[in-house]
């Protein structure tokens, strides 16, 4: 049977800025005082992005603005955030974790899954070893993580979510039953505020409800997602690992908003001008993109990504931002969102495509040829001469 575990930095900006400040000469450790690191006051940026234990208790909350967060500690110290110094510390966490296996799937700067199925047999008991990673974290990095460890990746994040600081937690397939069905909706991975709402109203309270909960009745509130979410609450996740190489090559661009957008024509509107932009880079650099992606971060700081292989490589606008809007449209959650992105990747200089019986070819060339006018005339005349007027369409 498989074992994967999920390692999640925690409080991961603060401490690896406490840890920084240490190393620095800082006499106070910031972890045990009212502490935040949060942005510019006077900017969309001055709110709480993460908060000691001590600013915890005393109410202060992720996204609070700062304003709010000094009324609820007097003592506040507020350090700005230092995002190449996070990546460096993710990075170190990553190569240390590396040492032990290759099978590593990052999926945000402060946590990863690693399949311990193909190493055991090196290493032993996946607890014992689980505690010495954690024990060799701390020492050699000086922050603590919590350790999650399961027979699938969605029981290992959901376990490495217990109780934290600096544990390491189980959730077998055998202790589901006792250890997940009794958590509010709220807490399954993949349940956001939107989905978790209507679950209530259909009196599906905990994560149990949900496991037991009729397929044909949920299905007439959440379609083909019913399926899925039972198999969720019942700790069933058949995904695998996925170890994905840096890509050196690709495109990306990403905006954070001036306002919580709460609905996807909003998304789509700040989706288009992301599009734009990547897809005149891709084609000053004469290539075509095999695969897109898109990203948003939603209030709270939780990032979320989704992307998709293409059938034929593309260098297209409105191809690209098509797929985009699936793509939002599926990975959305409801949750209010505060940044919004879009990646090109699998770069190539040949462009492979199949046609289709279907496909209309004269469409298809037309839209070529007006992408590359836009792009001699904002060559010539400056970037934002001219773009192309789009109905946003839900």
């Amino acid at each position: 049977m498989d074992i994967i575990m999920h390692i999640d930095v925690n409080n991961a900006f603060l401490s690896w800025t406490a840890v920084d400040l240490l190393k620095k000469g800082y006499k106070i450790d910031i972890r045990n005082i009212e502490s935040i690191i949060g942005g510019d006051e006077t900017k969309r940026k001055g709110i709480v992005l993460a908060k000691s234990m001590v600013a915890k208790r005393k109410g202060v909350k992720t996204a609070d603005t700062i304003r709010d967060a000094k009324r609820k500690c007097v003592n506040l110290k507020i350090f700005r955030p230092d995002y190449k110094l996070y990546k460096q510390m993710s990075n170190q966490l990553f190569s240390l974790i590396n040492k032990y296996t290759p099978d590593i799937q990052i999926l945000s700067i402060d946590e990863c899954f690693i399949d311990y199925t193909k190493v055991k047999g090196l290493y032993g008991d996946p607890i014992k070893f689980a505690y010495k990673l954690k024990k060799e974290i701390k020492n050699t990095l000086g922050f603590t993580v919590n350790i999650g460890i399961a027979n699938n990746k969605l029981c290992a994040k959901m376990a490495s979510d217990f109780l934290k600081p600096d544990r390491v937690h189980t959730l077998f397939s055998y202790e589901v039953k006792t250890k997940m069905y009794p958590l509010p909706i709220e807490e399954l991975y993949g349940v956001g505020k939107s989905s978790s709402k209507k679950l209530r109203q259909l009196n599906i309270n905990t994560i149990g409800d949900l496991a037991n909960a009729n397929l044909k009745i949920l299905c007439k509130y959440f379609n083909n997602k019913a399926k899925k979410l039972i198999n969720a609450a019942r700790g069933i996740d058949d995904s695998i690992i996925i170890v994905k190489k840096i890509e050196t090559e690709g495109i990306s661009n990403s905006t954070t908003t001036s306002y919580n957008l709460n609905s996807l024509d909003e998304i789509y509107k700040y989706l288009y001008p992301l599009v734009e932009n990547v897809c005149l880079s891709l084609r000053k650099k004469n290539k075509f993109a095999n695969q897109v992606g898109v990203i948003l971060k939603d209030k709270n700081f939780k990032s979320y990504s989704h992307q998709r292989k293409l059938d034929n490589s593309t260098s297209n606008t409105d191809q690209i931002y098509e797929i985009a809007k699936e793509l939002v449209k599926e990975l959305w959650n409801g949750e209010a969102i505060r940044l919004v992105g879009v990646t090109l990747n699998k770069l190539s200089f040949s462009r492979i495509h199949q046609m289709s019986i279907f496909e209309d070819i004269s469409e298809k060339e037309s839209n070529d040829k007006l992408d590359n006018v836009l792009d001699t005339l904002k060559k010539t005349y400056g970037s934002n001469i001219i773009n192309k007027a789009y109905k946003f369409k839900k």
